[in-house]
C-alpha cells in the first residue's frame, strides 16, 4: 500500500494518507475500524508500526503548497495522538512523517543529526516568505505541534535518534512556519524543555536530562542564527562556550558519544550554564519583537486525548498557563519586573473572568450529568426537544405557507368558488429572518 501510494500524484496521495491514518488503532478509542481490545498490546503495536511505515512511504516526496493541505485537522489529530507516543519507535515514525509533510524545500538532509552548527549560513537553507495560510495554520494548530514535541522530550525510553528527530522538528518548524509570533512561542517551548531537565518533576534518568539540555542548546544556536539577532546570538554562544569548558555533557557532541561521563546531580543555581529568559527577552525586545509572552511559562494544552492515553495524565498537574510557580523559570527575579498599566489589569481581569465562568459552567454541567437523577436529566432534555420542535414548526409554517396574492384567494361556499382580492398595501409578508 505504501509503495503504491508513493507513486501516485499528490492530490491522490492525500486521500491515501487519510485512509491509512483512519485505520491506525489507538488504545482507548473505538472509532477506528480495528478494535484494539481484540488485538492485545503486541498486536496493536505491530499494526501501528506497519501502518505508520506505509504512511511514511506515501508521504515521502509529498509537496503541498500549504501546510494546511498537508496536515488537515482530521489527519493531524490522530497522528499526534498521545497513544502513538508510548513507544520509542512509534514516536520516531510519527516525527519522520511530520518531517516529510513540513519540509517543502528539502532542507532535512542539511539538518541530519543533532549538533552545534558553527555557521548556519553554510547550510544554505532554502526558505520562502511565510504565507498567510501557513500563519493561519500555526494559529489554529501550532499548540498541537509544540505539545507533541514537549511531551516527546519527557519519555524515558528516548534514544539518540529521538532527540535528533525532535531537533529536526523544531528546526523545520522554524524554517517553514516561523513568523515573529511563532519565534516567541518556540523560545518559550525551548525554555520549558530546559526546565524539564532542571526541575525534573518526572524523575527522568540523568542521560535524558542531559539529552534535553543538549537539544535546547543545539536548537537555540540554530534559531538565534536563523533570525540573526546579534544580542541573542551572543547570549547563546556564551552559554555554549561555558558548557564546553565546565559541563560538556550538556552539549550534543559529548552526551550522545560518551554516555559514561554523566554528572551526579544538576544544580539549579548554575545559571551560567542555562539560557535565561530575561536575557533572551532583553535581546529580542531590542530588535522589535513583542516579548510580553516570554514572561509566561509554556504549559502544554490539556486535550481529551490525555484521558484516553495510558501515560500519566497531565490533567492533574497542569493549571492555568498564567500560573507562575516559584522556581519554574531560571532567571533573575529582579529583572523580571514589568510596568503594570490600567489597560493591562483590565484585560487580565476580563480574560480571567471569562475563563473562570466557562470553566465553572463546564464543571456544573459535568457534575449535573454525573449526580442528577435520570428522570430529571430526561425531563430537561425532553423540554429542550419540545422547545426546538415548536420553534421548527413556527419556521416551517412561515416558510411553507404561501403568501397572500393580490389576485385574491379562493374559497368554496356551497360548492361555488369565490375570490377575495387583497390590496397589496394590506398584505402581510413573513419576516425575511426568523430567529
Amino acid at each position: 500500500l505504501g509503495f503504491f501510494g508513493s507513486n501516485l500524484p499528490d492530490y491522490q496521495r492525500s486521500e491515501i494518507m487519510m485512509f491509512i491514518m483512519s485505520k491506525v488503532p489507538v488504545l482507548g478509542t473505538t472509532s477506528q475500524s480495528l478494535d484494539p481490545s481484540n488485538l492485545g498490546d503486541l498486536g496493536t503495536r505491530r499494526i501501528q508500526i506497519m501502518l505508520l511505515r506505509s504512511l511514511l512511504m506515501v508521504t515521502s516526496g509529498y509537496k503541498a503548497t500549504t501546510i494546511s493541505n498537508a496536515l488537515p485537522a482530521p489527519f493531524l489529530d490522530p497522528l499526534l495522538s498521545p497513544s502513538l507516543m508510548e513507544d520509542s519507535e512509534l514516536r520516531q515514525l510519527v516525527l519522520e512523517i511530520l518531517h516529510n509533510l513540513i519540509d517543502r524545500h528539502d532542507n532535512r538532509a542539511k539538518l541530519r543529526g543533532i549538533r552545534i552548527i558553527p555557521d548556519v549560513s553554510d547550510l544554505k537553507i532554502k526558505r520562502d516568505k511565510i504565507s498567510r495560510q501557513d500563519v493561519s495554520f500555526m494559529k489554529k494548530h501550532g499548540q498541537q505541534l509544540y505539545r507533541h514535541i514537549y511531551l516527546g522530550c519527557k519519555e524515558e525510553d528516548n534514544v539518540q535518534k529521538n532527540f535528533e528527530l525532535l531537533f529536526t522538528s523544531l528546526a523545520l518548524t522554524t524554517i517553514e512556519l516561523a513568523n515573529e509570533e511563532v519565534v516567541i512561542d518556540l523560545v518559550r517551548l525551548a525554555i520549558a524543555l530546559q526546565d524539564i531537565a532542571i526541575i525534573n518533576e518526572d524523575n527522568l534518568p540523568m542521560f535524558n536530562r542531559c539529552g534535553v539540555m543538549a537539544l535546547v542548546a543545539a536548537y537555540l544556536n540554530f534559531l538565534s542564527q536563523m533570525i540573526a539577532v546579534p544580542a541573542f546570538c551572543q547570549h547563546v554562544s556564551k552559554v555554549i562556550e561555558t558548557r564546553s569548558v565546565e559541563a560538556a555533557y550538556f552539549l550534543p557532541e559529548t552526551i550522545f558519544k560518551d554516555k559514561s561521563n554523566l554528572p551526579k546531580s544538576l544544580e539549579k543555581d548554575e545559571t551560567d550554564l542555562f539560557f535565561l529568559t530575561n536575557k533572551i527577552a532583553e535581546s529580542l525586545g531590542g530588535s522589535g519583537y513583542n516579548v510580553e509572552r516570554l514572561s509566561v511559562p509554556y504549559v502544554p494544552q490539556v486535550t481529551d486525548e490525555d484521558r484516553l492515553s495510558r501515560r500519566k495524565s497531565i490533567v492533574d498537574t497542569v493549571s492555568l498557563q498564567v500560573d507562575i510557580l516559584s522556581g519554574c523559570s531560571i532567571e533573575d527575579k529582579v529583572d523580571n519586573t514589568e510596568e503594570i498599566t490600567f489597560e493591562a489589569l483590565k484585560k487580565a481581569i476580563d480574560n480571567n473572568g471569562l475563563e473562570e465562568q466557562e470553566k465553572e459552567k463546564r464543571r456544573l454541567v459535568i457534575e449535573k450529568f454525573q449526580k442528577a437523577p435520570f428522570e430529571e436529566i430526561a425531563a430537561q432534555c425532553e423540554t429542550k426537544a419540545n422547545l426546538l420542535h415548536d420553534r421548527l414548526a413556527q419556521i416551517l409554517e412561515l416558510t411553507i405557507r404561501p403568501p397572500p396574492s393580490p389576485s385574491g384567494a379562493m374559497t368554496m361556499t356551497a360548492g361555488h368558488p369565490h375570490y377575495h382580492s387583497v390590496p397589496v398595501y394590506e398584505m402581510k409578508f413573513p419576516d425575511l429572518c426568523v430567529y
